[in-house]
């Protein structure tokens, strides 16, 4: 189905309700942030996510959605493929295939891609943008390391939203860090907006994708996979059902879980959805490719973000 700038009210909470729009619809006055931004902390440790990239079954309608919703603009065409991304950043590779089955979401995939904005008056600009366009969203959650919104685009692929709260702010417990799901304060995102503020203008730059997280059959096999091929440390678990990697001491570039995909077998590579993530390495001198253990293919490439 085309994407008509409305969500399906039927899957998702609308943000544009009447308490939201009350306090959300016009910025107020907060702590000033000046324009220009600094990389997130997300983006400039050893390893990082670079990109990812999704099969889709109607490429054309999904870029009109990541332009209009998440505010990325288009960078690139070649063979068919379309780059989106932020200034001059490509973040995101959909790639046609109007042959595609759908993606299952009981399979082994994506769970969703987080785009990670550079400031927390950012994600107040965002939310305005979806109380103004009445853009649908699957829910909001402060993790007490990042706030964040969820979504879904028109052919099922999880999406996040999402500002992180300081590192130094952050609370760990040895090697693990604290993280939770609870209400998000959406009037104090807002209130970050500057009184004034020209509102939001597209995935500011330095904007990146902070983390991915997949959908898989063993949270168990996907922290050996991660921590054998990229050196990553596990820094959350949520019992079997969940685990969370990182480098560098970010809360998470990798989160996997069963919450849908219990006991998942390799992905069917007929199907849209995820079709690769690429990781940055200051490890790697050359780019390199593999499969996790569910036939997902991971990129490396060298160099900073």
């Amino acid at each position: 189905m085309p994407w008509d700038g409305m969500l399906s009210l039927t899957r998702r909470e609308m943000i544009g309700g009447a308490g939201l729009l009350a306090f959300g619809a016009s910025t107020s006055a907060g702590r000033t942030e000046t324009s220009m931004s600094e990389l997130p902390f997300a983006a400039t440790t050893p390893v990082s996510v670079s990109r990812v990239g999704l099969k889709a079954r109607d490429a054309e309608n999904l870029a009109a959605y990541y332009r209009a919703v998440v505010g990325l603009q288009e960078l690139s065409r070649a063979d068919g493929a379309i780059t989106l991304g932020a200034a001059n950043r490509p973040l995101l590779v959909l790639e046609p295939d109007a042959s595609a089955k759908p993606d299952d979401p009981r399979s082994a995939g994506l769970f969703h891609t987080a785009f990670l904005l550079p400031s927390r008056a950012d994600l107040g600009r965002w939310i305005n943008h979806a109380i103004a366009n009445k853009i649908g969203i699957d829910g909001a959650s402060d993790h007490l390391v990042s706030e964040a919104l969820y979504l879904t685009d028109p052919e099922g692929n999880g999406i996040e939203i999402y500002v992180d709260r300081r590192p130094q702010d952050w609370k760990w417990n040895g090697d693990k860090v604290a993280m939770a799901t609870e209400r998000m304060n959406i009037p104090a995102v807002v209130a970050s907006v500057p009184a004034g503020d020209a509102g939001w203008q597209g995935a500011p730059e330095n904007s990146v994708v902070g983390h991915v997280h997949l959908r898989v059959g063993r949270p168990e096999d996907a922290e050996a996979w991660w921590r054998q091929e990229f050196g990553f440390d596990t820094v959350a678990k949520y019992g079997s059902q969940a685990v969370f990697l990182s480098s560098g001491g970010y809360h998470h570039h990798i989160g996997a879980n069963t919450w849908q995909s219990a006991g998942a077998g390799r992905r069917d590579p007929a199907r849209s959805g995820l079709a690769w993530v690429e990781m940055r390495s200051d490890n790697v001198k050359a780019e390199q490719t593999r499969e996790d253990p569910w036939g997902t293919v991971i990129r490396t490439v060298p160099g900073k973000a």
